[in-house]
């Protein structure tokens, strides 16, 4: 949208009552026949304008959309989503941050996006992605952060969406993280983290944050294969999520577990990581990124964000990626 109905938009979220076309043909430095012509613009858009002769304009309603101007009104973050690039429909939104980053982007310049018609996942799969129910948000890193501890990013990145979907839990529903990228609700999976890294030498030159959270979904809805082990935050909350107030939360809640693992590392988010972390005890299986299959028992999260895991034999083995499911008998 541009300059003149957004400027249109911020007046009246601040007037106190209507504002009249004068007051806003005066702030604006237009013409009231161009006033109209933004509020018309806004009315397009889907945002509830009243207006009568005489009577000024009041702002009567927002659209469940993630405008730039909905998720950045009251957002308190220094440098994440400032820069904000909405879509209604995109293929992937890490695919859209990537070419942004490639071109230069800046540090925190983000993608949104009401729908994805080829959304991605870890391990190369695709990401269940209806329009206008949940959030699909990409975000460009320039992090000082060498390649052999980039794999952190993804768990830093947990620990905001696991706070923030906490937040929002009215049911009393436990939260937790499971490794590496899951956050779920009651032991289905309600988000996915995708970072997808380009280093020069031995030093991350950019990364792509890519978040998915189920908001308002049916989980009826759910593909088979997804729907006994997903769910959608709205089955756990008293109504409908309003997904603007929660980009915004995640937003914030991001910019400064990103902030702490640029500065600490993931020392600085263990404790938290850990305290949602689902695994550690349980009897699993993780089949590797190149095919292998390790099985054992869940000791912990190394330093560099591997997961340990103790063999039967009492050994304990690392495991750097894979995808990894809880053994016969175990309850999620």
């Amino acid at each position: 949208m541009n300059a003149g109905p957004t400027r249109v938009l911020e007046l009246l979220r601040d007037a106190n009552g209507p504002c009249s076309g004068e007051r806003l043909s005066q702030a604006l430095g237009v013409s009231r026949a161009q006033v109209w012509k933004h509020v018309e613009s806004l009315r397009k858009r889907g945002y509830e304008v009243d207006g009568t002769p005489g009577g000024g304009y009041r702002l009567a309603g927002s659209p469940d959309r993630l405008y730039p101007e909905e998720i950045q009104s009251g957002l308190g973050t220094r440098w994440l989503a400032r820069e904000l690039h909405h879509f209604d429909s995109t293929d992937s939104t890490n695919r859209v941050a990537l070419e942004l980053a490639r071109a230069g982007a800046p540090h925190g310049a983000t993608v949104v996006a009401e729908h994805q018609d080829a959304g991605r996942g870890r391990l190369g799969r695709s990401f269940f992605s209806p329009a206008h129910v949940n959030l699909y948000s990409s975000t460009v890193l320039r992090p000082e952060l060498t390649t052999d501890r980039a794999p952190t990013l993804i768990l830093a990145a947990a620990v905001a969406v696991a706070e923030t979907v906490a937040a929002t839990v009215t049911d009393g529903s436990r939260v937790e993280i499971k490794w590496p990228n899951d956050v779920q609700i009651a032991g289905r999976k309600t988000s996915g983290i995708l970072v997808e890294l380009a280093a020069e030498a031995t030093r991350v030159s950019h990364a792509v944050l890519g978040i998915g959270v189920n908001l308002n979904v049916d989980p009826k809805t759910f593909p088979d294969e997804f729907r006994g082990r997903a769910t959608s935050l709205c089955a756990h909350t008293d109504g409908p999520v309003d997904r603007a107030a929660f980009a915004r939360a995640l937003y914030t809640h991001l910019e400064d577990a990103l902030d702490r693992h640029a500065a600490g590392g993931f020392a600085a988010l263990r404790g938290e990581f850990e305290a949602r972390f689902c695994m550690t005890g349980r009897d699993v299986t993780v089949v590797e990124t190149g095919g292998a299959e390790q099985s054992g028992r869940v000791k912990g999260i190394a330093e560099d964000g591997a997961l340990l895991l103790e063999s039967e034999a009492g050994s304990v083995v690392r495991v750097v990626a894979g995808d990894v499911t809880l053994k016969k008998g175990e309850t999620p």
